[in-house]
C-alpha cells in the first residue's frame, strides 16, 4: 500500500507540472529575454513532468506485481485457519457490493461457513419494531431510549448465541437478510450509515448499534469491523470506540488477512488509514498446534 501512496504523490507532482507548463505557455511574455526564460522553463518542466510519468509507471507495475504476490501466497496463509466455524456478517445501514466480495474472499480459503447476513435498516424502523415486540419487555423502546438499548444488547446476544428475538423482528430490523444467525464463531460488522437521515434517527441508528455491538462482545465471539481503503466517511472510530477490532483495508490482501486473525482473536486496529495501529496483527499459530 506504500507503493500506492507514492503513486498517488508522484501523479498529483505531475498533474501539478502539467498546470504549471499551460499557465506559463498561456502567459504574455514581453522581450527576448522572457521568451528565452519562458522556453527554458518549460524544456525544464517538461521533462520534469516525463521523468514524474515514468517514474509513476515503474511504481504502478512496483504496485501490480505486489499485489499478485500477495495475492498469490494469501490462500497458504489462512489455509483452513478458520475450519468448521460458522461466521455471520451484520452491516449497519448498508452493505456495498465491494465490501461483501471481500469479505467472502477473504473467507474463501479459510474453510468457514459464512451462515448468515444481516442488513440492518437504517433509519430503524421503531414503529415496526414496537408491533413486533408488543409482547415483550421491549415494547416501549418506540419511545423509551432505554427500552431500544437493552432490545440492542439482546438482540446482539442472541445473533452470536441463538434465540428468538433475531427472527420475531426479522422483517422490520433488517432491509435484507440471508441465512441464519446462532451459534456463531464469529461476527464480520460493516458499517454504511445512510447521510439523509435527521438527528433523531442517527441518535436512534446510533443507539441500536452501540447496543448490538455491546451484546456482540458480551459472549466474547471474535468480532471485527472493517471497510474497504476508499470508505468515505471511515467508520473506524466508531468501531474503536465500541471496542471493536477493526480492518480498514478488507479488499487489500493484508487487510484479508487481518480480518481473518482478527476472527481468531488478535486485537487492535489494522489497515493502511491514520487512524490504524499497525498494517497487520501477530500472525497466530493454526488453532490446535504448539507454539515454538
Amino acid at each position: 500500500m506504500g507503493y500506492s501512496a507514492k503513486y498517488h504523490a508522484t501523479s498529483m507532482i505531475a498533474v501539478f507540472l502539467a498546470l504549471a507548463i499551460g499557465i506559463l505557455i498561456g502567459a504574455e511574455f514581453g522581450g527576448d529575454a522572457l521568451t528565452n526564460t519562458r522556453r527554458d522553463l518549460e524544456r525544464s518542466l517538461t521533462g520534469n513532468l516525463q521523468d514524474a510519468r515514468d517514474r509513476a509507471d515503474e511504481l504502478s507495475a512496483e504496485l501490480a506485481r505486489s499485489d499478485e504476490f500477495a495475492s498469490g501466497v494469501y490462500p497458504a496463509l489462512v489455509s483452513d485457519r478458520l475450519s468448521g466455524r460458522r461466521i455471520g456478517v451484520l452491516a449497519l445501514g448498508d452493505l456495498p457490493g465491494e465490501t461483501s466480495t471481500a469479505i467472502e474472499d477473504a473467507l474463501g480459503p479459510t474453510g468457514a461457513r459464512l451462515v448468515g447476513i444481516g442488513v440492518v435498516r437504517e433509519p430503524v424502523d421503531l414503529r415496526g419494531l414496537a408491533g413486533d415486540l408488543s409482547k415483550t419487555r421491549f415494547a416501549a423502546l418506540r419511545r423509551d431510549p432505554e427500552a431500544l438499548t437493552a432490545f440492542g444488547v439482546g438482540l446482539g446476544r442472541q445473533i452470536v448465541r441463538g434465540g428468538t428475538l433475531p427472527e420475531l423482528v426479522r422483517g422490520h430490523l433488517f432491509s435484507r437478510a440471508s441465512g441464519n444467525f446462532g451459534a456463531l464463531d464469529g461476527v464480520v460488522v460493516v458499517r454504511d450509515v445512510p447521510e439523509e437521515m435527521g438527528s433523531v434517527q442517527r441518535s436512534n441508528a446510533s443507539r441500536l448499534e452501540s447496543a448490538l455491538i455491546a451484546g456482540i462482545a458480551g459472549t466474547h465471539t471474535p468480532a471485527v469491523g472493517v471497510e474497504t481503503s476508499g470508505a468515505e466517511p471511515s467508520s473506524v472510530s466508531f468501531f474503536n470506540g465500541n471496542d471493536l477490532t477493526s480492518v480498514d483495508d478488507v479488499e487489500l490482501a493484508a487487510g484479508r488477512v487481518a480480518t481473518v486473525f482478527a476472527l481468531l482473536g488478535a486485537k487492535g486496529s489494522f489497515g493502511v488509514k491514520g487512524s490504524a495501529d499497525r498494517l497487520l496483527p501477530d500472525l497466530l499459530p493454526p488453532v490446535g498446534s504448539e507454539s515454538p
